[in-house]
């Protein structure tokens, strides 16, 4: 994993996948500075390269979507950011997050897809016969995961292994507004000839117990987003579903690694072609 860049004024805390988080050396300033890098991660790993400009982009596009949904409650706050990272950077509350990724699918594929065809269920919760890969969902569905630590899978559970471990009050909290961000988001992006077929959400708490949404928001890395007139026409589901992620490069790395031992060296091509993909979403939603 790259070394996090050196920002004076401001302490390294911690680097995830692809983030880096950094709190303030002035002790009264009990702020966070997230800072998204250009790191891309697929099946549990950290790839190298990372994609040219993806942590300016993505930040770009969630401070965009934090606008949209401004009276949603979320971990942002203001101040002068960083020279060195004010592409890529958000000035965030401190709070306690929830060891919840809130998933929220209004469109059935990927994992879903493959429990669908085992057991017609998503996350166990039973689904009408007869659906195809790519199809949009009775009612979007809330599936949340349990956020494992880094470098073991998130685990999917059920809503009462939620309510288990974060209370009934809270799950119903989170439970609610995922599916309502979830909608409201979906038909912004109707509104662009986008599908939105399913996001996660990360969420807190502030030191008033007030929710709040945290993290990135609608990113490409967070979410499906597909074309909606290839979904109508398309007549295979690589071409129903292209969507704007980095599904490039977990399609390569299915097909040139077994998953054993490090990934391989991601080829020139294949970062170019992501990194235009998401700027292509960008361009489509903010225009």
């Amino acid at each position: 994993m790259s070394t996090p860049p050196s920002i004076p004024g401001w302490r390294h805390l911690y680097s995830g996948k692809v983030r880096d988080l950094y709190a303030s050396e002035d002790p009264a300033d009990t702020r966070i500075l997230v800072v998204a890098s250009d790191r891309v991660s697929a099946f549990d790993h950290v790839l190298s390269p990372g994609i040219t400009d993806k942590g300016a982009l993505l930040t770009e596009l969630s401070r965009w979507w934090f606008a949209q949904l401004d009276d949603v409650p979320n971990h942002l706050v203001d101040g002068d950011l960083p020279e060195e990272v004010a592409d890529r950077a958000m000035l965030a509350q401190s709070l306690e997050m929830l060891p919840i990724e809130c998933v929220v699918r209004g469109y059935i594929t990927g994992s879903g897809w493959a429990e669908y065809q085992q057991s017609g269920t998503i996350c166990g919760i039973p689904l009408p016969a007869g659906l195809e890969n790519g199809d949009r969902l009775p009612e979007p569905l809330f599936t949340p995961a349990y956020k494992a630590p880094m470098g073991e899978h998130d685990e999917n559970i059920t809503f009462d292994k939620t309510v288990e471990l974060v209370g009934a009050e809270r799950a119903t909290e989170l439970r609610d507004a995922s599916l309502a961000i979830y909608r409201r988001a979906a038909a912004i992006a109707e509104e662009h000839g986008l599908i939105l077929a399913d996001s996660k959400f990360e969420f807190g708490t502030d030191a008033d117990g007030v929710l709040r949404l945290a993290d990135e928001v609608l990113t490409s890395d967070s979410s499906r987003y597909w074309d909606a007139e290839a979904w109508q026409s398309g007549t295979t589901p690589a071409e129903r579903m292209a969507s704007f992620d980095k599904q490039i490069v977990r399609d390569w790395l299915a097909a040139n690694w077994d998953k054993q031992g490090e990934p391989p060296v991601l080829p020139d091509e294949i970062v170019t072609r992501t990194a235009d993909r998401y700027r292509e979403l960008i361009t489509r939603l903010t225009a």
